[in-house]
């Protein structure tokens, strides 16, 4: 062996040698920035799917069974109720019964919501309040424990996340063992959300450590948005530094390793570390990508479509219309191509009515067909019935929610000028899929936009739009582009093991949680390798 090619091998030494120790340098600095923002989200990760199967709170109804409505039950019209009250504009109207009494529920101008007595016209004082607790008591089944408090929720905070889509809602709070809080929607008669003290512990360990809400009280959403990106990545470089150490590099690094051997903890934290380093990229990269979805306000409970009616412009009283009153359910008005229109709703006759169980679970309820409604329109003028009227006005919500936000009061009227460029764009834009969707579907439209029933609006645009609209509250559901769809399946398939739904949702879990709580070990016993040093 010549001299030149003895110092060729001295210096290839000394290279790796500087590289391995550089390395190592590396991955103890960048695990040492991360050790306090791993050990917070690995622990609060393992909380979700804890929540999930051993602190799921279950609940008498999650549904209010829906009641025929008899003309006998509205002698008075809701234009006889609305002249008696002196109202002359509002937004909407519908019918409720509760405490054996049937009320036109009516929506002011500003949005409130009054209750007004079907056959006296007299108005019930502080109803919305009442109608929300007999909500709340009839999903819980519960009768006799005292409301400890009842307040109205009208924007989403650390207990009441915006996951549960609903605003404004009531929130009861119960004199119970089990510390039971009642979310309830009354505009629509609704569950939002129920948490019995143990889970409102988990929510508000999850929203701390794995949302970071702490930072909202010294910082904006920017900057925490910022850091967590921020931190995520560096937790992706060090894995990567890991994974090059222990697994390319590892012949350079074996041989030294035999004439010291490593022993204990050291040896521990390499050995689990390089089999979970997938893992921590996996969850890295999809919490990253998902953490960049947030950067924009929720404004999803603010896409409702409300021009103010006038009591006037109704001249047919809805307790005349021609309709089958055998299966009425309920009603509310449309303004919609210059005129007015009673939306009704009809009991299915091949579904008909529903209630859930006791006996069988939430989950399985959940996973349900939602009982189907008939919807027909009539003119408020002719008494007619119009066909096909419910997709055509969701194809107008559609065109009104285009620009991302709600347009100003001046702008509120039917077959507006477009002038905005999207909104040119999708009324040009060909129609490729409208379909009613009754029930909810993991893929497409999971549980978590909870509203049902839905029409879905598909649109050949470049990002494949596609809206969600319920058209019984004239309402955005949901608006799904293709970029939507790539970061949902990144954070379901990396985030949230869907790829281990062929095992079943048990299994799935469990993999999740081993997998977290093996990349927490790690971090344990590599911030006890860097204190002993």
């Amino acid at each position: 062996m010549t001299s030149k090619t003895k110092s060729s091998k001295k210096k290839d030494s000394k290279f790796v040698k500087k590289i391995k120790q550089h390395m190592y340098q590396w991955h103890r600095t960048i695990g040492i920035i991360t050790i306090i923002p791993v050990i917070f989200w690995t622990l609060s990760g393992l909380m979700h799917p804890f929540m999930a199967h051993f602190f799921k709170p279950e609940i008498a109804y999650e549904k209010l069974e829906i009641q025929t409505v008899q003309p006998q039950q509205l002698p008075l019209s809701i234009q006889e109720v609305l002249n008696k009250n002196d109202i002359r504009q509002f937004k909407n109207f519908r019918i409720v019964s509760f405490n054996n009494t049937t009320f036109y529920q009516v929506k002011n101008i500003i949005g409130d919501l009054h209750y007004f007595d079907t056959s006296n016209g007299k108005e019930l004082q502080n109803g919305d309040a009442i109608y929300a607790e007999w909500l709340s008591r009839y999903f819980l089944d519960d009768q006799k424990s005292p409301v400890e408090k009842s307040e109205l929720i009208t924007e989403f905070d650390h207990q009441y996340k915006y996951v549960n889509r609903y605003l404004p809602v009531h929130k009861l709070s119960f004199d119970r063992p089990d510390g039971m809080e009642v979310y309830v929607e009354t505009a629509s008669s609704k569950l939002a959300t129920f948490n019995p003290g143990s889970r409102q512990f988990f929510i508000w360990f999850f929203d701390t450590f794995h949302n970071w809400s702490f930072m909202d009280a010294i910082s904006n959403n920017s900057i925490r948005i910022i850091n967590m990106i921020l931190l995520l990545s560096i937790i992706g470089f060090s894995a990567i530094s890991g994974i090059v150490i222990y697994g390319f590099l590892w012949k350079q690094f074996k041989k030294a390793d035999s004439l010291a051997p490593k022993k204990g903890i050291r040896k521990y934290h390499r050995q689990i570390g390089i089999w979970v380093s997938l893992f921590t990229l996996t969850f890295a990269f999809s919490g990253a990508y998902h953490a960049t979805t947030k950067w924009d306000p929720y404004t999803l409970d603010q896409m409702v479509y409300e021009p103010t009616l006038k009591t006037s412009d109704i001249t047919l009283a809805n307790n005349q219309l021609n309709l089958d009153w055998k299966h009425f359910q309920n009603q509310q008005l449309i303004s919609f191509n210059d005129s007015i229109y009673y939306r009704c709703e009809l009991e299915d006759t091949a579904k008909g009515k529903f209630k859930k169980p006791k006996s069988v679970s939430n989950s399985k309820w959940n996973k349900k067909d939602s009982p189907k409604t008939e919807v027909i329109y009539i003119n408020a003028t002719t008494n007619k019935i119009v066909p096909n009227l419910d997709f055509q006005y969701a194809e107008f919500l559609a065109y009104y929610f285009t620009d991302g936000a709600p347009k100003a009061p001046c702008c509120e009227m039917m077959n507006p000028e477009i002038t905005d460029e999207t909104e040119t764009f999708l009324e040009n834009a060909k129609l490729l899929e409208s379909k009613l969707i009754t029930n909810f579907e993991s893929r497409e439209y999971g549980f978590v936009n909870k509203r049902l029933p839905v029409v879905k609006l598909a649109y050949d645009t470049p990002e494949k739009t596609t809206y969600f609209i319920e058209t019984a509250t004239s309402r955005l559901a949901a608006k799904v582009k293709s970029s939507d769809i790539t970061e949902g399946y990144s954070f379901a398939i990396f985030h949230k093991f869907l790829f281990m739904d062929w095992a079943g949702k048990n299994i799935r879990d469990l993999t999740m949680v081993l997998a977290a709580l093996c990349i927490l070990i790690v971090s344990v016993l590599g911030l006890i390798l860097f204190i002993r040093k």
